[in-house]
């Protein structure tokens, strides 16, 4: 019978017993067990008041995600960006003794009477590995192994598709899973245990532990059938050639190459979406005139037709051409100011020592020639530039 697999706890649940996802998850971090705490009602996620918030409420935030011991209790509005206004605050104070297994059976003061997003409240965990791929070239490719009872052991082919592998890539902080196949010849395939067989997922479960399998170490399994995933490498982006780092031409890493982005279909959300993702605040108005001041890029150019609804976290969520494919040329190239201060997107984790190469000057930033620019809220720029006639797909395969 189908069994769920209690990765980071060490034990099964009983047969046909599904645990349900956390009510509580930590957001804008470096990663899943530090950032701004959020706990959900009814299926939107709200925001906590740092009212009495301490080490004991952290201590029952890291068990509940299973996280590892509790480190800090930071202010929540120290991770980029904030929350935004029309979130709501879902808890005033928090009590809790320290040994509850979730936040929600902690005293809980609900009734939110003096409260702002500035006292949103933050907390630290150690990061527990329990999910990791080797043999590969790099942390996001190879032969996928999990940790059970203090062992590292692999996953069987059995049951496994591009649903299971978006989580594992999702829980690593990778990209976008790309592959699964059998895994591997004889000198990248796992020796010792086989621990998953017939993982079932959803492919929108935060963590692997969250999804169905065989009894752990109860297969027919060979080393033969380990699993082989391949994910994208994490999505970074930079504005560069500016002033400061909010303003300048848009890059996007790839393959670890960094190339430039074609402006097709380039407007209001898409750069609503970039600046929020570097912490910059709202995009600003700038002539065509003075964009067209900006040195084009050479190289690649990674990404075009890129269509964006305005409330993605990441450009990597907006629509796109496959890497590489765009019918365009460097004079084409997204350029992008944004009117907010230039911040970090989260501090640097004393736990993980995680530093995310973000922007740290303040200020709006100047044209080129010196020129400061006018900041229009959330209107972009009209689109200036005449369209040249299209003389051929060019298409640079990633």
């Amino acid at each position: 019978m189908a069994l769920f697999f209690f990765l980071i706890f060490g034990f099964c649940t009983g047969p046909g017993l599904l645990e349900s996802s956390p009510k509580v998850r930590l957001v804008r971090g470096p990663h899943h067990c530090e950032g701004r705490v959020e706990v959900e009602r009814n299926g939107e996620w709200g925001t906590v008041c740092d009212d009495g918030w301490n080490m004991k409420d952290v201590e029952v935030v890291c068990r509940e995600l299973g996280c590892g011991a509790a480190k800090g209790t930071p202010s929540g509005n120290l991770y980029k960006p904030l929350a935004d206004e029309k979130q709501k605050i879902f808890i005033q104070e928090v009590n809790c003794s320290g040994t509850e297994d979730k936040l929600s059976k902690c005293d809980l003061l609900e009734d939110v009477y003096d409260c702002s997003h500035s006292e949103d409240a933050g907390a630290i965990c150690e990061i527990p590995e329990t999910v990791r791929l080797v043999g590969g070239p790099g942390r996001c490719k190879g032969r996928l192994e999990v940790k059970h009872q203090e062992q590292w052991g692999t996953v069987c082919k059995t049951g496994w598709n591009l649903s299971a592998a978006k989580v594992v890539c999702r829980q690593l902080g990778c990209g976008k899973a790309t592959l699964i196949k059998r895994c591997c010849n004889k000198d990248t395939q796992g020796q010792g245990l086989i621990w998953l067989s017939n993982v079932s997922c959803s492919g929108r479960e935060g963590y692997l532990q969250y999804c169905l399998s065989g009894l752990e170490g109860s297969n027919n399994c060979t080393h033969d059938e380990d699993t082989w995933v391949e994910c994208e490498d994490p999505f970074k982006l930079r504005l560069v050639n500016g002033d400061t780092s909010c303003s300048g031409r848009l890059e996007v890493l790839h393959k670890g190459i960094w190339g430039s982005v074609c402006d097709d279909g380039w407007g209001t959300k898409e750069e609503q979406v970039v600046c929020q993702q570097l912490g910059c605040g709202k995009p600003i108005f700038v002539p065509a005139k003075a964009r067209r001041k900006f040195v084009p890029g050479d190289g690649r150019i990674w990404l075009d037709d890129v269509h964006c609804k305005g409330q993605e976290q990441s450009l990597e969520q907006c629509q796109h051409r496959s890497w590489g494919y765009h019918d365009c040329n460097h004079k084409e190239d997204v350029v992008v100011f944004c009117l907010g201060m230039a911040e970090r997107s989260y501090p640097v984790s004393k736990v993980s020592g995680v530093r995310e190469e973000l922007p740290s000057v303040r200020g709006q930033g100047r044209l080129p020639g010196g020129d400061t620019p006018h900041p229009r809220g959330d209107t972009l720029h009209p689109r200036g530039d005449t369209p040249r006639p299209r003389s051929g797909a060019e298409a640079e395969k990633s």
